[in-house]
């Protein structure tokens, strides 16, 4: 039996697992629709309930996959999806958010993100952002992509400090964030969703990351996704659309890793010793 997922607590006092699932790239090919349907829905039954998607996501076709998992379960699920930056005026952040609702065939997102700065004045999308809170289109709101200095701005604009979440990328092989920005976030109780938390499945054929995990009996990708699990405030979102994949997500919360292997790891990937621009795929 594998040991329960542990949760992440937001700002507005909502619990979400810190294992969730991904869907960069679904929806880009008809033929493998069935397929990742059947993949998230398997997380579902995992407890993995934590979906993110994306309007940019094959121009909206993730969203219509994630519509399709989620039918009938939507009550099961926390839903996060992102707005474009161009659309991210006032005007523009509510349509895309109403497009978004749209293709996903519900009447609420759970957690809306801007997916990285644009040329949008920010208090203008979190005006909106409020707005669409204000309607109960949205639960909450958060950003993806923000840096410090893009978070202390936010912070300064009215209800900026309402911020639910920074989704950004960090796994073993850019570990650039934890020199300031997780810390600066966890100091302010700000979950990080970790994106691409298996470097897109380029970091589960390092010789270090084998080793360790033939160690621990586990795969490669299981000691990654157990690297971001022992984080405070972290959520792993891996992306998979095979169901025997998910099922090895999901046992990567039983891995118990010893003060070696974590050591060893860190040699492997040094954290950072300075500041770095952050990481973006």
């Amino acid at each position: 039996m594998s040991a329960p997922i542990p949760n992440v607590t937001l700002p507005t006092g909502i619990s979400v697992p810190a294992l969730g699932q991904g869907t960069w790239n679904m929806g880009e090919k008809a033929s493998q629709a069935t397929r990742e349907i059947e993949s998230l829905r398997a997380g579902l039954d995992l407890g993995m309930t934590l979906i993110d998607t994306a309007e940019m996501y094959a121009e909206g076709g993730a969203e219509k996959i994630v519509g399709e998992a989620i039918r009938d379960r939507r009550d099961e699920v926390y839903l996060v999806s992102k707005v474009y930056p161009w659309n991210a005026s006032r005007k523009g952040t509510i349509e895309a958010c109403e497009s978004s609702l749209s293709r996903m065939g519900t009447d609420r997102i759970d957690l809306y993100l801007l997916h990285w700065r644009g040329s949008h004045p920010l208090a203008e999308t979190v005006e909106a952002f409020e707005t669409l809170k204000a309607e109960g289109k949205i639960g909450a709101w958060g950003v993806s992509n923000f840096d410090v200095e893009d978070m202390e701005e936010l912070l300064a604009v009215p209800s900026g400090g309402n911020v639910a979440a920074n989704q950004v990328l960090y796994n073993l092989s850019r570990r650039g964030v934890e020199f300031d920005l997780l810390p600066w976030c966890q100091e302010r109780n700000i979950p990080i969703m970790a994106y691409s938390p298996i470097e897109q499945g380029r970091i589960v054929h390092h010789p270090e990351i084998i080793r360790i995990a033939k160690a621990n009996q586990a795969t490669p990708a299981q000691l990654a996704l157990a690297f971001l699990l022992e984080r405070d405030g972290v959520i792993a979102i891996p992306k998979t659309s095979s169901a025997a994949r998910v099922a090895e997500n999901r046992d990567a919360v039983s891995l118990d890793i010893s003060d070696e292997d974590w050591a060893a790891l860190d040699a492997a990937f040094p954290p950072p010793a300075r500041k770095k621009p952050l990481a973006m795929l």
